[in-house]
């Protein structure tokens, strides 16, 4: 009894100098493309994320979040490119709002800086160069691949736009007269690509200090909206110390506060606790239990600030996780945290001939983010601000100059001692944590390489005693997990299970999978 009842749909990429693995085979090819060239494992993840923009727009945008852990020669580092709610954000309004869409969930565009940030510390490619694919892409068109075609597909023909002159510019650009998203369609944007090549050129100076930041803050001033120059020109990437436990005789490296990195920390922190089970029934259900412990325990306290961090921290004490993995019984507890929330994500791996390893992951947070296009730039910007909390005084609240609370997490493995091992990371909102979890389960627990893993069957924890599970999840198990007292639901669809991308080491090679939810790949040489 497993949860995988069927072969993996793909099998795993081995390569002996690097490799890449993201979510749209565009993307991945322009990763490949700068590795080849010479570049790093960087250039190649700042490549594969500039071109996503452009050909998985659903999911991400030149305006979106970019979170990521890298594995240098001199140690593990952490990124976290996170805009901050606007300075003169009417608080009021955040927390009344009722649509996840419109200028009270904008935050200020992270992408471009993170990807120069990143590019100064760790590149060696030129950084305009990184774009060029993007660049193409955008001026040119390129084919929809399935997966996005059919998210594209779903917005334009079953989901209420909004109205109103912030969102004016998104019809235009993104459901074009004539235009219909299906797989194969070519879809071009030219106003991106023009806006990409300024960023490429000035090093993301243009986009916070240049014309067009002034054009994006004289937009919102026009319609409604609270971003200013100022905003964009304080912005900043935070270089940060990920936060790791011990996990089956590794360790794994997860970001701290505000991502939501310590549910996965917390719930892999609990299952180490009590060990690997022989029984498979039993293994799965404490996965569950210590991934509904984990959300219960961090989304009362995960915030911006000082305060979760060191929270966290303590918490992830070996004698205080042990403790805490006392609480988890063999009979399933009353959730109290509801975890529907989902996303839209994209991931990227990269690792390179001299070991460096990049986990980088960017979102504009839901679908096509707040729906708000900056008109004549292809700025689509993201609307992470409806991760506040609408509660006032939670210390997720919404408040000027603060960053929500934050579902995207790249995650990293190594050995006991520190040596890394590959990056790894599944996409979609309160999935990412327990994606996490059940890959690096069938990882590590199982013996599955990354594809297979990536590929197994998943469930999916929403609240409650509420348990969804995939087709394909084995049926003798649903079963038996159900009479533990958890209220398992088949879900069709795979959309909110998530997409993933491993890449870790095999001797002096690599190994890859992309995930089969996905359009994307593995590529190597």
């Amino acid at each position: 009894m497993s949860a995988l009842t069927e072969p993996p749909a793909r099998r795993a990429v081995h390569a002996p100098q690097g490799v890449v693995a993201t979510s749209q085979p565009l993307a991945a090819s322009a990763g490949l493309f700068m590795l080849r060239e010479g570049g790093t494992a960087a250039d190649a993840a700042i490549a594969m994320a500039a071109a996503l923009t452009v050909v998985e727009p659903t999911s991400c945008s030149i305006g979106s979040d970019v979170m990521g852990i890298i594995a240098a020669p001199e140690g593990i580092h952490g990124i976290i490119g996170a805009g901050r709610a606007p300075a003169a954000l009417d608080v009021e309004s955040a927390l009344r709002a009722i649509s996840p869409r419109g200028w009270h969930t904008v935050t200020v565009p992270a992408a471009p800086r993170a990807w120069a940030d990143i590019h100064a510390r760790y590149g060696r490619l030129p950084f305009g160069r990184l774009l060029e694919p993007a660049v193409t892409y955008a001026r040119g068109g390129f084919p929809l691949s399935p997966v996005v075609a059919a998210q594209w597909r779903a917005l334009a023909g079953g989901k209420h736009l909004p109205e109103g002159e912030p969102f004016a510019a998104f019809a235009e650009t993104f459901l074009p007269r004539g235009f219909e998203p299906v797989p194969g369609a070519r879809f071009a944007n030219p106003d991106l690509a023009a806006t990409l090549e300024r960023v490429g050129a000035t090093g993301a100076e243009d986009f916070y200090n240049g014309d067009t930041a002034k054009h994006m803050a004289h937009f919102a001033e026009a319609t409604g909206g609270w971003l200013r120059t100022g905003d964009l020109a304080a912005h900043s990437t935070e270089w940060v110390e990920p936060l790791s436990v011990p996990f089956r005789g590794r360790r794994v490296y997860e970001l701290p506060p505000p991502t939501q990195g310590g549910v996965a920390l917390l719930a892999l922190g609990l299952l180490d606790r009590v060990g690997p089970q022989s029984d498979p029934v039993l293994a799965e259900h404490l996965a569950v239990e210590a991934i509904k412990h984990a959300f219960a325990m961090s989304l009362p306290v995960v915030a911006d600030g000082a305060e979760p961090r060191a929270w966290l921290r303590a918490v992830l004490n070996t004698s205080v996780l042990a403790d805490e993995a006392g609480a988890l019984g063999d009979i399933a507890a009353p959730g109290t945290q509801d975890a529907r929330l989902d996303a839209g994500t994209v991931y990227m791996a990269a690792a390179d001939a001299n070991g460096m390893m990049v986990s980088l992951i960017q979102s504009s947070f839901m679908d096509f983010g707040s729906h708000v296009v900056v008109p004549g730039t292809g700025i689509a910007l993201a609307n992470r601000g409806w991760c506040f909390s609408r509660r006032r005084h939670h210390p997720n609240a919404p408040h000027g100059g603060r960053r929500p609370y934050n579902t995207i997490i790249p995650g990293l493995v190594s050995d006991g001692i520190g040596r890394p091992l590959g990056p790894f990371g599944v996409m979609g909102g309160y999935m990412q944590p327990q994606g996490h979890v059940q890959v690096l389960r069938r990882l590590l627990d199982d013996g599955l390489d990354p594809q297979a893993a990536l590929d197994a069957p998943r469930w999916r924890f929403i609240g409650g005693r509420d348990v969804e599970c995939e087709d394909g999840f084995d049926r003798a198990l649903e079963t038996a997990l159900a009479r533990r007292g958890h209220h398992m639901q088949r879900q069709r669809s795979h959309a909110p299970f998530g997409r993933g991308q491993i890449i870790q080491r095999s001797g002096r090679d690599w190994v890859a999978g992309s995930d089969n939810r996905g359009d994307g790949c593995a590529l190597g040489y």
